[in-house]
């Protein structure tokens, strides 16, 4: 019996979730399985391998073409939520200096409130 969860997020730009994960210190093997409860293993684009022996995978979820976390986080024993804002939070930063970039924009200002959020003003000459 499979001891896998999964937990749809918000990413669907695959290169740029590596890098996230990558620039978070994490070590990431592509295209491979995700190590579970008495060797269990699923398949995963992404996969974060844990001393364990309980790994955190990404994948494609094919339904909505946006990626999903795969792991039997019983074993992994990771604060999911505080995994997954982490990675979220730093995905979404990224794609918005990518777009802002792509759109002929600059960075004016940008700074990070108590709470976490970053606020980032750009603009650009017309």
């Amino acid at each position: 019996m499979s001891h896998f969860s999964r937990i749809k997020v918000a990413i669907k730009d695959g290169e740029v979730l590596h890098q996230v994960l990558q620039e978070l210190g994490y070590v990431v093997e592509c295209h491979t399985q995700v190590r579970g409860y008495q060797g269990d293993k699923t398949e995963a684009e992404y996969v974060i391998r844990r001393s364990n022996g309980y790994d955190l995978g990404f994948r494609r979820d094919d339904g909505d073409d946006s990626y999903e976390l795969v792991a039997d986080f019983w074993g992994a024993k990771i604060n999911q939520q505080e995994f997954v804002n982490t990675i979220v939070h730093k995905y979404a930063y990224k794609k918005l200096m990518a777009s802002a970039q792509a759109q002929g924009f600059n960075v004016e200002s940008q700074e990070t409130l108590e709470d976490g959020t970053v606020r980032v003003v750009v603009g650009r000459w017309v």
